[in-house]
């Protein structure tokens, strides 16, 4: 009985091995398969290059002055007093599209400035602090939220079974 149960013990440790195998070659062919897929995977690239001025005056060659309806094509920033200054100051760090999608208060903007000093390594904007604020204020203020307005003037129709 003693040999059978040895022999047993062979045969599981055989079998765990085989899975763990098996695995591990599924794993890396998987992780192959994408790379095929996906050969930009490890680019230093980023993977969204409108996120970046840089990138788009690279890639698209545009004009970087470029001012199309009213809006700074490179960024999406409103052409306005304090636009360049804002670029400036605020895009050398993350894109223009988190600058546009926060809309605070005076109070809030300068609560942020301060944090971002902080905690952030931003450097003291002097006198383009104040220029900077009343830009993002003026531009992109904070927007009441709630439901959105109730749909008027809609022809409904009947659905067919």
């Amino acid at each position: 009985m003693k040999n059978g149960s040895k022999l047993n013990n062979e045969f599981e440790k055989v079998f765990r091995m085989v899975v763990v195998t098996a695995i591990i070659v599924a794993v890396f062919s998987l992780l192959l398969g994408y790379l095929i897929i996906n050969p930009n995977f490890f680019d230093n690239e980023m993977a969204n290059p409108e996120d970046s001025v840089e990138i788009i005056l690279q890639n698209d060659g545009e004009d970087y002055e470029k001012i199309e309806n009213g809006i700074h094509v490179a960024t999406g920033f409103v052409d306005a007093p304090g636009m360049k200054e804002t670029i400036q100051n605020c895009t050398n760090c993350h894109s223009s599209k988190l600058v546009i999608q926060n809309r605070m208060t005076k109070e809030r903007w300068k609560t942020t400035i301060k944090w971002m000093q902080e905690t952030q390594n931003l450097w003291d904007l002097g006198k383009n602090e104040d220029i900077i604020i009343d830009y993002l204020v003026t531009n992109y203020p904070p927007r009441e939220k709630g439901r959105r307005e109730n749909l008027t003037n809609i022809e409904w129709y009947q659905l067919k079974e």
